[in-house]
């Protein structure tokens, strides 16, 4: 059976969107409820976490392209998937970034 790389690439960045929008927006859920002792999650944690998952996926694509260039690996499509997928990741966490940027333009303008 024959796959089409292009929809494999598709579905991976589709999935890779939605896990990472549903691990912006569970802090939010959480913060909408009544204050917890043990439940206390913040955006900057938030943030962070999904810094450090950017992080671990452009980590990731790199060793698995590096694998590919050295030779101990044959797997360019998989190797060249990752990369495009850490590629969107990095993306997006650059827009969310830029939008919580010119939000706290938007505060630090209106008058008081």
């Amino acid at each position: 059976m024959l796959t089409n790389p292009g929809l494999m690439l598709l579905s991976g960045q589709s999935a890779i969107l939605r896990d990472d929008m549903a691990t912006l927006a569970q802090p939010a859920h959480i913060a909408s409820q009544p204050d917890s002792a043990t439940d206390s999650h913040s955006f900057s944690d938030a943030m962070m976490a999904a810094l450090h998952s950017v992080d671990a996926q452009g980590r990731e694509a790199s060793d698995k392209m590096t694998e590919v260039d050295s030779g101990r690996s044959n797997d360019l499509v998989g190797a060249m998937i990752l990369s495009q997928e850490a590629g969107l990741s990095f993306s997006m966490l650059t827009q969310v970034r830029n939008k919580v940027v010119s939000a706290v333009d938007d505060l630090i303008k209106m008058p008081v």
